[in-house]
């Protein structure tokens, strides 16, 4: 499986926090996810309806829910 080549980060990822952050590409198969800090290193890859269901379910998760998700990341 390739990866997409159009990696952006979230606009969310200002000063300060521009390097510790997430970068996404996409096609119509698949998304991608890379550590901005390590580019270089093998992205995750999922199925693009997998990865759209698993945005869906945290926007529709109370903020508790998706703050405990951050928290067992460590």
């Amino acid at each position: 499986m390739s990866t997409p080549g159009n990696w952006r980060k979230s606009s969310y990822s200002g000063p300060g926090d521009g390097n510790s952050c997430v970068e996404v590409a996409d096609d119509v198969t698949q998304v991608a996810i890379r550590d901005s800090k390590t580019p270089a290193r093998t992205p995750l890859v999922f199925p693009a309806g997998a990865f759209v269901a698993f945005v869906d379910a945290l926007k529709e998760a109370p903020r508790s829910a998706a703050f405990d998700l951050v928290r067992f990341r460590g």
